[in-house]
């Protein structure tokens, strides 16, 4: 009895000191707007989502644990968002690849913050989602995309040379995201030495700017910049050519989707944005984009950032040992590269991403490419 019982300490110490192995599925809720105006963002975030789960699984998983995803609509409105960030918590769901809009991720996030759970947004870039969480210390809300600081340090100053002597008009929506990104553009375009003839914010959801055209035309807008998303911006670019009135449109990354020239149409012609340098072009996305593309599905916009959520949450998890979130969010911050489809990233100490870079693309013919600054 007495050996039987060293024997049993001794592989009960073994089983101990194997490496941690994970029956359960882990569960990796996507949210975004699945419904509404922004559909096709909550629809290119779960395409994203599903193939990179589909990928990993096929691969033998993680640590022997299957990825299942639970699909969340928040419809990119706060109350909404905070809603479905709560049933989520009370579902015990880990970790987050959401929120879509800014308004909605900032709300949310301290209800995941509150709770542990890792939130990994592929899409809001209004700087005071993880500023925030880092003054709070909420060490499990971060981004896999880039920040309208980073962005407006890339276009505001382009925009003040290109258009020196120009009149230049910033728009925005008043949504934490269209605002976040105008205001950064305006800053670095004034530091530039130019300085826009006007400012001002527009109400989302409205069918008729007719007045607004009226306004640019007085004013004589050369080029107008619109802190916003594709159904008003398209609108305004069909008035203003119903009244003869041209400008040339400057957008940040919310115009990245076939829906905008769906809204736009002809009147999109020339229209230019920002958006991080094309991960589909690059050689990590190659696979990717070839299995997403056969499912009759294009990986425009943020699909791929989506997809590369679920692999760094996976990678987090492999390099943690465990799926406990703050152990996951310390082991994607430790400095070491993360390999995903969008190419190599590494986090801050905030969890934001370093070294972003972009492209200034522009719509022609219903498709949209990169051009030469």
């Amino acid at each position: 009895m007495k050996k039987l019982g060293i024997l049993s300490a001794a592989v009960f110490g073994l089983m101990m000191s194997a490496p941690v192995a994970f029956a359960d599925d882990i569960t990796i809720s996507v949210v975004g707007p699945m419904t509404g105006q922004l559909a096709t963002i909550g629809d290119q975030f779960k395409q994203g989502a599903q193939a990179a789960a589909d990928a990993i699984n096929a691969a033998g998983g993680v640590n022997g644990s299957q990825i299942k995803l639970d699909i969340e609509d928040d419809q990119c409105d706060p109350k909404q968002a905070v809603s479905v960030a709560n049933r989520i918590v009370a579902n015990g769901v880990k970790f987050v690849d959401g929120h879509a809009c800014s308004g909605s991720s900032i709300p949310a996030s301290a209800v995941y913050a509150e709770a542990g759970t890792l939130m990994m947004s592929p899409a809001s870039s209004n700087p005071v989602l993880t500023d925030a969480a880092a003054k709070s210390g909420w060490p499990t809300i971060m981004r896999l995309y880039t920040r309208d600081d980073a962005q407006g340090a890339f276009i505001g100053p382009w925009i003040a040379k290109k258009y020196a002597g120009k009149n230049v008009v910033v728009l925005h929506d008043k949504s934490a995201y269209g605002q976040g990104v105008a205001d950064a553009v305006k800053a670095t375009m004034n530091a530039g030495g130019l300085k826009e003839v006007d400012y001002e914010g527009i109400n989302a959801g409205e069918k008729d700017y007719s007045a607004l055209v009226t306004k640019l035309k007085q004013l004589k807008a050369d080029v107008v910049y619109f802190g916003g998303y594709h159904p008003e911006a398209g609108l305004i670019l069909r008035q203003a050519a119903e009244q003869n009135v041209k400008f040339q449109l400057i957008m940040p990354d919310s115009i990245a989707s076939p829906e905008f020239w769906q809204v736009a149409g002809p009147a999109g012609e020339g229209t230019m944005f920002v958006f991080p340098s094309d991960p589909q072009s690059k050689p990590e996305a190659k696979d990717a984009v070839a299995k997403i593309k056969a499912g009759g599905f294009t990986p425009e916009g943020f699909t791929l950032f989506s997809y590369a959520v679920i692999q760094a949450v996976a990678e987090g998890v492999k390099r943690a040992g465990t799926d406990d979130p703050a152990k996951v969010a310390a082991a994607l911050k430790d400095g070491k590269p993360i390999s995903t489809v969008v190419g190599d990233v590494i986090f801050d100490e905030k969890g934001d991403l370093k070294n972003a870079s972009y492209d200034i693309n522009q719509w022609h013919d219903g498709k949209y490419a990169p051009i030469k600054p």
